[in-house]
């Protein structure tokens, strides 16, 4: 079962620094929403294909772990373990759920936050590359933000099974 208050508990603990027990990146985003999805309960599998699953282990890991495109596919197409639906809008997401940012519109997803509270209905986030706590989910105080982004918005699946 997807434990959403642990995986939002864990965005808070790190939203501003990294637990040394992963890796950090440059490029940090994904590898902090992977660690809070796993702090949430989800199961990793795949190991040790890289192109595979998603996982941590044994001094490597998954592209998936770390590459915002290579989670959002995952996101999209796991039947098994950690599983997505898309919704439509970010008004439909829930405490724990992703979403995944192309800010140039070209299909190539940049970005990954992970849903840690609300403003009234909507989502505000934590990510990490530059360091944020609730967010608001649109970017359009970022830098990288350009008026084609688009976005993908995840709904984690609650169940494993």
């Amino acid at each position: 079962m997807y434990n959403r208050q642990a995986a939002v508990q864990y965005a808070n603990k790190w939203w501003n620094s990294n637990n040394p027990a992963y890796p950090s990146f440059d490029d940090d985003c994904t590898n902090y929403i992977s660690q809070c999805l796993r702090a949430g309960g989800a199961p990793m599998r795949g190991y040790p294909n890289r192109e595979k699953g998603w996982w941590i282990q044994g001094g490597t890991w998954s592209f998936s772990w770390t590459t915002s495109h290579s989670l959002r596919w995952y996101l999209d197409t796991s039947t098994v373990g950690l599983k997505a639906v898309k919704v439509a809008n970010a008004r439909d997401l829930e405490l724990g759920d992703v979403i995944s940012y192309d800010f140039q519109g070209d299909g190539r997803f940049d970005h990954t936050t992970i849903v840690t509270g609300f403003n009234g209905n909507e989502p505000l986030v934590n990510a990490h590359t530059n360091n944020s706590r609730a967010r608001n989910w649109r970017y359009t105080d970022s830098m990288a933000f350009q008026d084609e982004t688009k976005y993908i918005f995840f709904h984690i699946k609650d169940s494993f099974a």
